[in-house]
């Protein structure tokens, strides 16, 4: 018989070696807690930023309903008077009036003096802030001395001057500051005091109203203190200089 051939026997293959999967360690309490608050906080940053600017934006077309102060004081005393007028139905001398009291460099600053803030510091009093200042803190903030606002008013400032023209900010600023307990607006207080409209109010007493502004509850334009009327006389020869000299032009072209 023939000899079978002996087939040579092939060498059993190694099973493949198996991947070794690694697994991820999942972050701790603390991280998550840690990435949960840092995502938190970006969210409230930039939730905060649109609000800002959709609100500036609002008003530089619409004209605000109230201010967080003028909403207190009609809870306060059961109502205010306020009665909204445009700048062209304003008497331009007050429009100058309130700027030689309030803020002559209007025209000149970007929404914050810095020479009046550094005279101020230097001198130790207060009463740096512009008209700029005065509406963002009038229409969007709270009164009453604090850091935290101030610092607020100063970053918000800047913006309102990119988003509104001048003549828009005088316009709001006379439509909104107080002239009397519960009287807000120009146009009410030229009625309040004199019985005129605002577009009628003569330099008189568009420097009266104006002199009255720092402390409106404390002094009165129709029948003004000696003070009252030494600031008027002051305040119309500024009106007269600002309208010389072209730092009216910016709200009056």
């Amino acid at each position: 018989m023939a000899e079978r051939k002996k087939t040579a026997k092939k060498p059993a293959r190694k099973p493949a070696a198996k991947k070794r999967t690694t697994k991820k360690k999942r972050p701790g309490l603390l991280t998550r807690i840690s990435v949960f608050l840092r995502r938190l906080l970006w969210g409230a940053v930039f939730s905060a930023l649109g609000f800002v600017l959709i609100a500036t934006l609002i008003y530089a077309l619409i004209a605000p309903p109230t201010t967080p102060y003028m909403f207190g004081e009609g809870r306060r005393l059961g109502g205010v008077t306020q009665t909204w007028v445009d700048m062209e139905q304003i008497a331009p001398v007050m429009a100058r009036s309130a700027v030689a009291a309030e803020d002559a460099n209007f025209c000149l600053h970007w929404g914050l003096d810095v020479n009046a803030i550094r005279n101020a510091v230097e001198s130790g009093r207060g009463g740096a802030s512009t008209i700029s200042q005065q509406v963002v803190k009038n229409v969007y903030l709270w009164h009453g001395r604090s850091w935290l606002r101030k610092a607020i008013e100063a970053l918000w400032t800047p913006l309102t001057e990119a988003a509104w023209s001048k003549r828009r900010i005088l316009e709001i600023y006379l439509n909104v500051a107080e002239f009397d307990e519960g009287v807000f607006g120009v146009q009410a207080a030229a009625r309040h005091y004199f019985g005129v409209d605002a577009a009628d109010l003569s330099a008189v007493q568009a420097a009266r109203l104006a002199a009255i502004l720092p402390s409106p509850k404390n002094r009165s334009a129709s029948n003004p203190s000696q003070f009252t009327r030494n600031r008027a006389r002051q305040i119309m020869s500024g009106a007269a200089t600002i309208a010389a000299d072209g730092r009216a032009d910016c709200f009056e072209t």
